[in-house]
């Protein structure tokens, strides 16, 4: 009898830790639409304490992390905080190698590391991280709207290398990888396409068009950016930024 009640209960302790991750998640996914970040992630935080492998939630805490990191200014924190990213990324690759979202949030920290590391063969390893990762989350799911904005800054920061990253890609690739603005602007595009909110894309766009002498197509892309709705903590700046830049063409 015993037993009996022993393996009915399991059921019921995996039904109620289920149903405790899906509000944790809600709760989060709420936090985030109010753009209320460091409780977004703190919810992430508990979710993974019951869940360790949970794909969303590290995912989420790896976007997230990355993001409060890419808005500050000292480098150390940022640092600190783009490697809090990577780490999360790492386990959700970890516990789905086959996983889209783990694969472009490889990527997408990689990209971020690029930003903070010193070391010549750090930046050059995270350069390819940052193709490849993010070359496979699409091979995955050729719709993944981030992974095919991430392509195309890859594309981007190629043909606009500076300093460091420059001579270090320079040095250990044997020359520059083969970049283009025309490569950046088709993904910029395409990610449009699947995901029309999506406010940094708008931004690098524009860049793109700008910078391959193509001013009008700039201005339409930036007069649309200005427009988007604020949907996370950077838009707000990246907003701001479209809009400088819209005044300075026109």
């Amino acid at each position: 009898m015993k037993l009996i009640l022993f393996l009915l209960f399991i059921p019921l302790c995996f039904s109620a830790r289920a149903q405790d991750i899906a509000v944790l998640l809600k709760e989060a996914d709420n936090f985030e639409r109010q753009i209320k970040e460091t409780e977004a992630l703190d919810k992430y935080k508990q979710v993974l304490e019951t869940d360790h492998t949970n794909i969303k939630a590290l995912v989420k805490a790896a976007e997230l992390n990355a993001s409060i990191g890419g808005r500050l200014v000292e480098k150390s924190s940022k640092k600190l905080y783009f490697e809090t990213a990577a780490a999360y990324a790492k386990k959700a690759l970890d516990a789905d190698p086959n996983n889209a979202d783990a694969n472009y949030v490889m990527g997408m920290t990689a990209g971020k590391m690029t930003d903070t590391e010193s070391e010549n063969k750090k930046i050059v390893a995270f350069v390819k991280d940052a193709k490849i990762y993010n070359e496979k989350a699409l091979s995955i799911n050729p719709k993944h709207a981030k992974a095919t904005y991430s392509i195309g800054k890859w594309h981007y920061e190629m043909v606009n290398l500076s300093g460091i990253k420059k001579m270090a890609v320079k040095l250990f690739y044997g020359g520059l990888p083969n970049g283009d603005l025309d490569s950046a602007i088709s993904y910029f595009e395409k990610c449009r396409v699947l995901d029309p909110y999506f406010a940094i894309n708008y931004l690098d766009l524009a860049k793109a068009y700008r910078d391959n002498h193509r001013p009008s197509q700039a201005i339409e892309i930036l007069n649309k950016l200005v427009k988007l709705p604020t949907r996370t903590g950077d838009d707000a700046a990246i907003k701001a930024e479209g809009a400088k830049m819209l005044n300075d063409i026109q």
